[in-house]
């Protein structure tokens, strides 16, 4: 066969096989073209799905606007604070609740939340304060307020002890200008949102799960805000805010537990607690020394000394004993093994409103910034604010008997080994060498000021000898909070 037709014979074949290379390709690319356009459709489908299923399930995340402070009238949430309080404000995980679509964040949001926390005067503070629909947080609160600082407040009004006391307080703070969100420390994404849209000089963080014996029946309760939420105030603290702010948060002379040296000294040992409430503020102390070590945060701990006066917390003893006289009801006094009686260092709000502004104004700043880098080491402190006079609790019950001009009943029992500890007894001497604090208050003044708030809010009838409380707080008018606030 001649060369030529070899050589036309062999062209043809290649070209025969580029060919069928060619139809190959462009069938693969209609296949390709085909399943993209499956997979999209699919996607399209199964999105829709996922929508109607979420609208169907999770409704009021999407219906749900959030009103900043929006104060109610007298009673007009108190149902719905309270009827579901375990789905409504509790903790929805330990590392964050993901949960911050449900707030109408936007334009009109910011412009209240910088309101709140502009400082009304040249060198103010701008402070973060959580639990300020709490006790010691709402007299801080105001105290704040009424020297120029600005202050947003964030609580979750759980139902611990009554919210209705909770809403009062935050309606009190409203009337002085001050914003009280309705939100959770857990909730990660609005922590970081607070602290990008607004340059916070400082953070009083004091919301926290309180009681000793209460921890006993919801452990995981106090896991959640002590120490989880501890974390997550830290975190945002150190990783979103620019500049970072410096911490002033709320431990507890709870740590000192099974310590017999007296007057407890920040210099004594805290490793042997004896309740789980005491465990996890301490535990919050060690994790403030890793969050200063790590990230430059200035952190100043606060050891409380059994907090009383008006505005207070029904859960504690005075509180509750105030109630039970009014009504008639018996009191349980603790005695130890050997027949003493329990004693404490009562410390009167105005004495722990100063020392925490103190605390506040000589924290220092911290060093370090959302890059991770710090300039050097940061303040970190941890000081007592307690009265320095223990007294045994039976003085307190003869006290408030006389005030409200009735007896109690007494049952006189021995201490459970259920976390309580004998006696209390703070030495203040480094919160006074730093920054000044020296307690003023006597229990006898304090209690005073306390019953005159109690009786007021509650009306009752003192003079009457006494009108039985039944849980009931009828229509009433908020009293100011006292002297130092």
């Amino acid at each position: 066969m001649p060369a030529g037709v070899v050589d036309a014979a062999a062209k043809g074949v290649k070209l025969e096989r580029h060919a069928l290379l060619l139809r190959r390709a462009a069938g693969a690319k209609q296949l390709v073209s085909a399943s993209s356009h499956l997979l999209f459709r699919a996607t399209v489908l199964a999105t829709l799905g996922l929508v109607v299923l979420f609208a169907v399930h999770y409704p009021s995340l999407l219906s749900h606007s959030f009103s900043l402070s929006a104060l109610p009238a007298s009673g007009s949430r108190s149902s719905s604070s309270s009827s579901s309080p375990r789905s409504r404000h509790s903790h929805r995980s330990l590392l964050g609740s993901g949960t911050s679509s449900s707030y109408g964040w936007g334009a009109a949001w910011e412009r209240e939340v910088r309101r709140s926390a502009k400082p009304r005067r040249d060198g103010a503070l701008s402070v973060l304060v959580t639990g300020a629909a709490g006790f010691v947080g709402a007299h801080c609160s105001l105290a704040l307020r009424a020297r120029g600082d600005g202050v947003l407040g964030l609580d979750n009004f759980n139902a611990y002890y009554d919210p209705s006391l909770k809403r009062a307080r935050q309606r009190l703070l409203a009337s002085r200008g001050v914003v009280v969100l309705d939100a959770d420390i857990n909730d990660a994404a609005l922590l970081e949102r607070l602290l990008s849209a607004v340059p916070f000089t400082h953070v009083l963080h004091l919301a926290a799960q309180a009681g000793v014996r209460h921890a006993m029946r919801a452990p995981q309760a106090y896991v959640a805000s002590n120490v989880a939420g501890l974390v997550a105030l830290f975190e945002a603290a150190a990783r979103h805010a620019d500049p970072q702010p410096a911490v002033v948060w709320a431990s507890s002379s709870s740590v000192y537990g099974l310590n017999t040296e007296a007057p407890f000294s920040e210099d004594h040992r805290t490793d042997r607690p004896a309740s789980l409430y005491a465990a996890t503020k301490k535990a919050g102390e060690a994790i403030a020394h890793a969050y200063n070590h790590i990230y430059g945060l200035s952190i100043t701990g606060l050891r409380f000394f059994t907090v009383y006066g008006p505005w207070g917390r029904p859960d504690m003893a005075y509180f509750s004993f105030a109630r039970s006289i009014v009504a008639g009801e018996p009191i349980t006094l603790f005695r130890t093994a050997d027949g003493a009686d329990a004693r404490r260092d009562f410390t009167y709000i105005d004495d722990i409103v100063r020392g925490c502004l103190s605390a506040l104004d000589t924290a220092g700043k911290s060093t370090g910034s959302k890059s991770g880098k710090k300039r050097g080491p940061a303040p970190l402190r941890v000081y007592n604010l307690g009265n320095t006079s223990p007294v045994p609790v039976t003085r307190m019950v003869a006290i408030l008997e006389k005030l409200l001009g009735k007896k109690a009943h007494k049952r006189v029992v021995t201490m459970p080994t259920n976390g309580d500890v004998p006696f209390t007894h703070a030495n203040v001497s480094h919160a006074a060498r730093d920054f000044g604090y020296r307690p003023a208050t006597s229990l006898e003044v304090g209690l005073r000021h306390f019953v005159d708030w109690f009786v007021q809010y509650y009306k009752v009838d003192v003079r009457g000898g006494g009108n039985v409380l039944a849980g009931k707080t009828a229509k009433r008018k908020s009293m100011p909070m006292s002297a130092a606030s």
